[in-house]
C-alpha cells in the first residue's frame, strides 16, 4: 500500500506520491523565484500567473475525481482562517486609500518627522513595530497601520522604501513571536502543554537581544540617512485617524473593528476640512478596496494549492521522513525546528505549521526529554522565521500591496523579493534559534 495511517498521526507517504503532491509548490517557485532570478526581474513573472499555473497543475495531479479536487481546492481557498484574512486585506485597503486621500498619510509622516531625527528614524520605525505588534499580538495589522507611514517617510526623505517597510516587517515579527495574545504563541503553548509566560521567559532570552542588537544595527545605519526637509506646519487634525488605529490596536481591540474605526474617523475627519465629501470618501474606500485585487486572488490560490499539497499527502510526507532518524537532543529539538520550517513554506501559515507540527513536536519532545518551554519556543520561533521569509505569506504579500497603494504616484512598483531582501530581523532570529540549539542555551531550559 502507498500510504497508511501511523499512531502519530500522520500518513505514511510513499515517495514518489511524497514528492508529487509537494510538486505544485516546486513549481511555483521555480516560476517565480529561479525564473525571475535568472533574468534578473523579479515582474517578467507575475507572481499571480505563477500561483494560478501552479494551482492549476497542483488541481491535474492529484488523486480522487476532478469533482473532489475542486472541492478541496476551493475549501481550502475559503478557509476560516482565508476568510478572516481577505475581509482584514479589504478593510485594511479602504482605510489606507480613504487615510491617503483626505491627507492622513501626509501628516503622520510630516509628525514623524519632526519628532525624531534623522538618526534615529530607522530605530524608531523598528522600535514602534515592535511595540505596536507585541501589544496587538498580530503582524499582520502591525503591518497594515505602519506601512503606509514608512512609505510615505521613504518617499519624503528620498530612501528605499523597500528598506523601511522591511524593517516595519521584521518588527511586527517581534510581537508575533512574543505577545500572550499572538495565535503562534497560544498555540505552540496549547500543543506543547506548557504556561505561556513560562514559554515568554524561555522564548524572551533567545531573541531580545536579537532585538536589541537590531536597534543598535538601525541607530548605525541611521547615521547615513541624509539630512531632509520638515515641513514647519504639521496639521495635527488629519493624523487622528492613524494614532487612533494605532491606540485601538495597542488596546487590544479586534484588528478588524480597528480598520473599521479608522475608516470612520477618515470620513469624519476629511469631510470636515474639506478634504473629500461623502461621496469622495466613499470612491476612496472602494478604490483601496479595489485595489487589494491581486493580494486577494493570490490569498485565495495559494490557499486552494496548499489545501491540495495537504490533500495529497505533501505534509505527512516531510513529517514521516524527518521524524525517522532521531539521535539525541540537539538532533531532536533540530528536526523540530527543520519539520516546522518546512510545513510553514507549504503552507505560507505560520500558526496552521505550529499547529500541524505540534502534536509531533510534542512526541518527540517526550522522548528525548526536552522541555516543554524550549519546544515551544522552537515552533514559534521557527515559524516567524520562515513566515518574515516568504514572498508569498500574507505578511509581504499585504505590505507590498499598501505600499504600492502609497507610492503609486511617486514612485517604482514594489515586489514581495524586494522588501523580502530587508527583513533582517526574522533572519536574525533564525540564526538565533539556531545557535540555542547547537550551544543548548538557554541553559535551564536545555
Amino acid at each position: 500500500m502507498q500510504q497508511k495511517n501511523t499512531s502519530k498521526g500522520f500518513r505514511r507517504v510513499s515517495a514518489s506520491r511524497g514528492w508529487l503532491a509537494l510538486s505544485p509548490l516546486v513549481l511555483f517557485l521555480s516560476l517565480y523565484l529561479v525564473t525571475s532570478v535568472v533574468v534578473g526581474d523579479f515582474y517578467k513573472v507575475p507572481i499571480t500567473a505563477a500561483f494560478l499555473v501552479s494551482s492549476v497543475y497542483a488541481v491535474i495531479i492529484m488523486p480522487g475525481s476532478l469533482s473532489k479536487r475542486i472541492e478541496v481546492f476551493s475549501s481550502g481557498a475559503g478557509s476560516k482562517d482565508m476568510m478572516l484574512m481577505l475581509w482584514i486585506f479589504i478593510l485594511a485597503g479602504g482605510f489606507a486609500s480613504s487615510a491617503r486621500q483626505m491627507g492622513a498619510v501626509d501628516a503622520t509622516v510630516d509628525l514623524t518627522l519632526h519628532l525624531l531625527p534623522h538618526s534615529l528614524l530607522l530605530s524608531g520605525i523598528f522600535l514602534a513595530s515592535c511595540f505596536i505588534s507585541l501589544a496587538i499580538g498580530t503582524s499582520v495589522g502591525t503591518i497594515a497601520a505602519l506601512t503606509p507611514v514608512a512609505a510615505g517617510i521613504a518617499s519624503h526623505a528620498d530612501m528605499s522604501a523597500a528598506m523601511l517597510i522591511g524593517i516595519v516587517v521584521g518588527g511586527a515579527f517581534f510581537g508575533d513571536n512574543l505577545s500572550f495574545i499572538s495565535d503562534t504563541t497560544i498555540m505552540a503553548t496549547q500543543t506543547q502543554h506548557c504556561r505561556m509566560s513560562d514559554k515568554f521567559r524561555v522564548n524572551s532570552r533567545i531573541v531580545i537581544p536579537v532585538a536589541m542588537v537590531m536597534l543598535v544595527i538601525y541607530g548605525v545605519m541611521g547615521r547615513g540617512v541624509p539630512s531632509y526637509d520638515v515641513s514647519s506646519d504639521v496639521d495635527v487634525l488629519k493624523v487622528i485617524p492613524y494614532l487612533a488605529v494605532i491606540v485601538t490596536a495597542v488596546c487590544g481591540l479586534n484588528v478588524m473593528l480597528v480598520l473599521v474605526i479608522g475608516i470612520i474617523l477618515t470620513g469624519l475627519v476629511g469631510i470636515t476640512t474639506g478634504c473629500y465629501d461623502v461621496f469622495g470618501w466613499f470612491q476612496s474606500i472602494a478604490a483601496g478596496m479595489l485595489g487589494m485585487g491581486e493580494l486577494i486572488i493570490m490569498t485565495l490560490l495559494a490557499g486552494g494549492m496548499l489545501a491540495l499539497i495537504r490533500y495529497g499527502g505533501g505534509i505527512d510526507f516531510i513529517i514521516s521522513n524527518l521524524t525517522r532518524h532521531i539521535g539525541g537532543k540537539r538532533g531532536a529539538e533540530g528536526c523540530i525546528a527543520v519539520l516546522v520550517f518546512l510545513v510553514n513554506i507549504c503552507t505560507a501559515n505560520n500558526t496552521v505549521a505550529i499547529l500541524t507540527t505540534g502534536s509531533i513536536a510534542r512526541d518527540i519532545s517526550l522522548r528525548f526529554g526536552i522541555d516543554s518551554r524550549k519546544t515551544a519556543s522552537i515552533l514559534d520561533t521557527v515559524s516567524c522565521f520562515t513566515q518574515g521569509l516568504l514572498p508569498y505569506g500574507a505578511q509581504i504579500l499585504i505590505a507590498a500591496s499598501l505600499a504600492n497603494e502609497a507610492l503609486k504616484a511617486s514612485a517604482p512598483v514594489l515586489s514581495p523579493v524586494d522588501i523580502m531582501q530587508y527583513t533582517y530581523y526574522p533572519m536574525a532570529i533564525g540564526l538565533a534559534i539556531l545557535l540555542s540549539i547547537i550551544v543548548r542555551y538557554p541553559r535551564k531550559y536545555s
